[in-house]
């Protein structure tokens, strides 16, 4: 093979600007790593602003020379061409800001006008113009909207949209939101919940196949790696949406599904013995050793044990303050932090176990690969355990991963987070070999970029906010679809969007509101509260008569403690005085309807 690259290909750099020679046309780029990159704008490239979802396009075309200030971060799109020992042309650069400091997505209302595009889109995707009914809900959903064939309705599907809608609702208090949410909250419990009354739990049908006024239920997962069985993640994500809207509602039927849910968890999936949570149980006998769940038998994964935290059970405390969640998270944190590092053998966390805990390396599609989201999801989820009760483990383990990950996980020449790679190298490989592709997903940015905020929002580190940034930076400049709306699942490497099979559509299995809208809401949160000190308003309607002596709690997430205080509340658009601002809980008036209330919050300066 020849030692230099001797074809011309297009490619990405993403880099700091070092120097600019506006006579030359020669502009030098270092990349996050610190590799310097001579890129010609002889050709006249076009240049723009990174835009939100629903902005027109901004041309910056004409401002090129005076925004190529030195430190200025930005992508590039170009053509590498072979000749005298490579040199790259520049068709296509992105700015992030009018400034050099300047990062569009650190505006005060960035990430909440993003989750009302994504709101708005998947509501006319879903239900058109007409009212919001649940029996038209599919599924898959096309690149721009359509619907498909398939009339199937999965469970998790459907909670994820109710949680990107709830999430849509505390951000702005638009009530077609809630209107989603809510509706969707009771299709869930009245077509998929199932009330085991002799058993005392509650557990959620994978999904219904609709034939017109007909539906058929689907009790065991139909999704490839699951397949005829009920997988712990398909509970847990059934509670998603419902507790989120909880948090706004205060429904108490809601928190009794979950409370019925997780007796479930722990009568059936649980392990009393070995500690921890399988992964799979069969659909008869609800046995985790039955011998029809084949390699899924006797398993405990990231899903069974790690994902009951972000997927409802910090919702499910923050709307509470319930001391048994807070055990409940505890001993999740507790057992990854004893569990999952595996830095003898692996940058990478170990993801999957048989019962006794020993490494399960021969499993499925995972075989011995890392899901590189799974170790930033880790990182993100107990920086947020961390503020609700700290452990020198938890900080640890989370700032380690935030350390190792940027050199293993990310693409330090074009920005942003790859899907599955190997956990180790063999032979003479310098690099973690990908398991299929370097596409990006989505769902993994975000986790790099939660990962990212919250640590510089609670321990800080330039290191931190710089990759934070540069997570930020590729999603919003890649992902969001300005064409048909919302999000893309994948992305090439260089960020160009990957439209074939089941990751052109915008919903599927795999993919509804939840991440994108997560993503949002949390990022709203660290990037005003904890990083840039601003304020932010907050919407809830329950009613007072279902909350334990009328106490709302309002606390937008797990933030370390005496981070953020109430500044003021309305009630139904009117002054409301009766809150404590340190607690973060309001005392609703004594009535018999529902109220909306609208807090602000506000960060507290540290000393």
């Amino acid at each position: 093979m020849a030692d230099a690259v001797t074809f011309s290909f297009s490619d990405t750099i993403a880099g700091y600007v070092t120097r600019f020679d506006s006579g030359a046309r020669l502009l030098r780029l270092k990349t996050s790593d610190g590799r310097e990159f001579d890129v010609s704008l002889a050709g006249d490239p076009s240049a723009e602003l990174v835009r939100n979802l629903d902005e027109p396009y901004i041309d910056a075309s004409g401002h090129i020379d005076e925004m190529l200030s030195p430190g200025r971060f930005l992508f590039v799109y170009g053509v590498h061409y072979p000749e005298r020992g490579g040199s790259f042309d520049a068709k296509r650069l992105v700015f992030l800001g009018r400034g050099s400091e300047d990062y569009r997505f650190e505006e005060p209302s960035w990430w909440i006008k993003q989750i009302e595009s994504l709101a708005d889109f998947y509501k006319r995707a879903q239900f058109g113009d007409g009212p919001v009914d649940f029996t038209e809900y599919r599924t898959e959903i096309r690149l721009g909207g359509d619907k498909t064939a398939s009339h199937v309705q999965e469970t998790d599907t459907i909670s994820r949209l109710v949680y990107g809608m709830a999430s849509a609702y505390l951000l702005t208090g638009k009530d077609e939101y809630l209107e989603v949410a809510e509706r969707g909250t009771e299709y869930l419990r009245k077509h998929m919940r199932v009330v085991d009354s002799e058993e005392d739990v509650v557990f959620w049908y994978h999904g219904i196949s609709v034939d017109g006024d007909s539906e058929r239920k689907l009790f065991t997962s139909e999704f490839s790696d699951d397949y005829d069985a009920i997988p712990m993640y398909e509970q847990i994500y059934a509670l998603a949406g419902p507790i989120q809207t909880y948090r706004v509602t205060g429904d108490v039927r809601i928190k009794n599904d979950a409370d019925a849910t997780i007796r479930l968890f722990d009568k059936f999936f649980f392990d009393p013995e070995q500690g921890g949570y399988y992964s799979h149980i069969d659909p008869i006998l609800f046995s985790a050793d039955h011998e029809s769940l084949g390699e899924n038998a006797e398993r405990k994964n990231w899903n069974s044990v790690g994902d009951h935290a972000p997927a409802y059970l910090i919702n499910l405390y923050l709307a509470t303050g319930d001391q048994k969640y807070a055990d409940f998270l505890e001993y999740t944190f507790d057992t990854i932090a004893d569990k999952f590092p595996d830095y003898k053998n692996s940058p990478f966390v170990q993801e999957r176990f048989f019962r006794d805990w020993s490494h399960d390396t021969a499993h499925s599609w995972q075989q011995n690969r890392a899901v590189v989201g799974h170790n930033l999801k880790i990182a993100w989820n107990l920086m947020r355990m961390n503020s609700l009760k700290a452990k020198p483990e938890y900080e640890q383990l989370a700032k380690k991963i935030g350390e190792i990950m940027p050199a293993v996980g990310s693409d330090v020449q074009r920005g942003g987070w790859y899907d599955v790679v190997e956990r180790t190298k063999e032979g003479d490989q310098e690099a973690y070999r990908f398991a299929w592709h370097d596409r990006k997903a989505w769902w993994q940015q975000e986790q790099a970029i939660l990962a990212y905020l919250i640590l510089n929002g609670t321990v800080g580190g330039d290191a931190n906010l710089r990759e934070a940034r540069q997570a930020q930076a590729f999603y919003n400049t890649f992902f969001l679809d300005h064409d048909e709306g919302a999000v893309y699942f994948n992305v090439l490497a260089s960020g160009t969007p990957y439209l074939l099979g089941t990751e052109r559509l915008k919903g599927s299995h795999s993919m509804s509101m939840y991440h994108s809208a997560e993503l949002c809401y949390l990022s709203a949160v660290y990037n005003n509260l904890l990083i840039n000190g601003r304020e932010m308003d907050f919407h809830f309607q329950p009613d007072p008569t279902n909350l334990p002596d009328r106490v709302l709690r309002v606390s937008p997430d797990l933030l370390p403690a005496g981070s953020v205080k109430i500044a003021s509340v309305e009630i139904d658009e009117k002054p409301y005085t009766d809150f404590d601002a340190d607690a973060l809980t309001v005392r609703l008036p004594d009535v018999q309807s529902r109220v909306k209330v609208k807090v602000r919050l506000r960060p507290v300066a540290k000393k």
